[in-house]
């Protein structure tokens, strides 16, 4: 984990970035919520895991089910990550999520 909140920051703004359905900035709102997840020393590594569990359940939602609209916050992911909190995941879950779900190229 990054030891400054700067870099966590950047991190965790970079992997947002480049999931589907995402804005390319965080809100205010949401750079709070990312510095209260690194005072909480919230692994990059989970949050990484929630941002993909999160876009994977949203795609394989039954196609006849109505659309969702567009993620707009990192608030959309708090609940994933308590999840994993409490019941974390082996760490080859990570690799099996970055290859199951397709992220944007990453910013220029």
């Amino acid at each position: 984990m990054p030891t400054d909140p700067k870099t966590y920051l950047q991190t965790l703004t970079a992997l947002y970035q480049r999931l589907p359905e995402t804005p390319r900035r965080l809100s205010r709102v949401d750079r709070q919520l990312a510095q209260q997840w690194w005072s909480r020393q919230i692994p990059l590594a989970t949050v990484e895991t929630a941002f993909l569990l999160a876009s994977a359940r949203r795609a394989a939602r039954r196609s006849q089910a109505p659309p969702l609209g567009p993620i707009r916050s990192l608030h959309y992911f708090q609940p994933v990550i308590e999840e994993l909190l409490q019941n974390p995941p082996p760490p080859s879950y990570l690799a099996y999520l970055r290859r199951k779900v397709l992220l944007r190229p990453p910013p220029p």
